[in-house]
């Protein structure tokens, strides 16, 4: 059998990070038999659903794919999640649903026996996971917590922020359900878990262990409860979605629905190239083109783009703007430097400078 991570070596492209984005001949949710799915920014943007992703979705699963939710929001139960994606038009259970509060609470059991108490600095995601590990959850550091475990939840108070801060400079371990630093909403972005773990990291002085992606512990968690043989990880932000994947061998989808622009795609940084690229989840249910190095550039579609020796993007051609996207990223990711302003520029030239979805 196929590791997981890869795709099934009869139909698979030969692997290669010196050749960004991958072409595929046949619709992805052919080619892998889990799509674990980050939520916000992929399937719906502040609990509104994004256009189209419902529809894509039951394509996939009607084709034969299995979908699993991998969510780095820590602050919900699984079957919370369940019911809001399926009043939402996308039918899911709850053993369909992995969080970070999941992976959180399996990285305390690596480290520590059931039965001992841990502070929960969260909400009831969190609360659950911890239950459904065998520890039992408190409240203060006056209960001697063996360890803190803090995650995402809207109505975080600072007087539970600060029993974990005491439970953790009294010696009990730090656990962090994830590190984002923002959450996407309709308004913007928003402070997101990593940005308030810092107050007890900053009071403390010591770091938390971080379950959530990027870190390894939300992929195997998602893995391990969807049996995945080969799956495709698909996501809407670099720093996470896409970093998980490469750091867990697995291939990537990334989709311009949520947080990552086009400008950010362009200009990712190695560990946060994407295996696909594609607008929204529509891309799982069709081919996708060849990138193609030609004539010291790369082509995609009617696209050509290049980057000389000073970082200037150049893109020339017509047709489907994702195409020039990908041509693009494939010509900055194979450049030794790539300037900003000229890859803006070259956005432009593709009618591509604002966010998609």
């Amino acid at each position: 059998m196929p590791p997981s991570g890869s795709i099934p070596p009869s139909r698979a492209m030969p692997p290669s990070r010196a050749m960004p984005l991958r072409g595929a001949s046949e619709p992805l949710a052919s080619l892998y038999d889990v799509a674990l799915l980050d939520l916000d920014g992929v399937v719906y943007l502040g609990g509104s659903p994004i256009r189209g992703a419902a529809d894509a979705l039951a394509k996939a699963a009607a084709s034969g794919m299995r979908l699993a939710f991998v969510t780095n929001n820590a602050s919900r139960t699984p079957s919370a999640i369940a019911a809001q994606l399926t009043g939402l038009g996308v039918p899911a259970r709850a053993d369909e649903v992995i969080t970070s509060a999941q992976a959180a609470a399996r990285l305390a059991a690596e480290h520590l026996p059931a039965g001992v108490a841990v502070l929960v600095v969260g909400g009831m995601g969190l609360r659950t996971a911890v239950l459904e590990r065998g520890f039992r959850p408190v409240t203060t550091a006056a209960d001697h917590p063996a360890a803190v475990i803090q995650g995402y939840a809207p109505d975080l108070t600072y007087s539970l922020l600060a029993e974990g801060g005491l439970a953790v400079a009294a010696g009990a371990l730090f656990i962090a359900s994830n590190a984002d630093t923002t959450l996407p909403t309709p308004r913007g972005r928003a402070p997101g878990n990593g940005s308030l773990i810092q107050v007890i990291a900053t009071a403390t002085g010591r770091a938390p262990l971080v379950a959530g992606k990027p870190e390894p512990p939300l992929h195997a968690e998602a893995v391990a409860r969807s049996g995945a043989r080969h799956p495709l990880v698909v996501g809407d932000r670099l720093d996470t979605d896409i970093e998980s994947a490469v750091r867990s061998g697995a291939d990537s989808l990334l989709v311009l629905t949520g947080v990552t622009r086009p400008l950010e795609a362009v200009l990712a940084a190695p560990r946060h190239r994407p295996t696909y690229l594609a607008e929204g989840l529509a891309g799982l249910l069709g081919p996708h083109p060849e990138v193609a190095a030609a004539d010291g550039g790369f082509s995609c579609g009617g696209w050509r783009a290049a980057v000389d020796g000073s970082g200037r993007s150049v893109v020339t051609g017509s047709g489907a703007p994702m195409d020039g996207l990908r041509a693009l990223c494939a010509a900055a990711w194979s450049a030794r430097e790539v300037s900003e302003p000229a890859a803006a520029a070259a956005l432009a030239e593709l009618g591509l400078p604002h966010p998609l979805g």
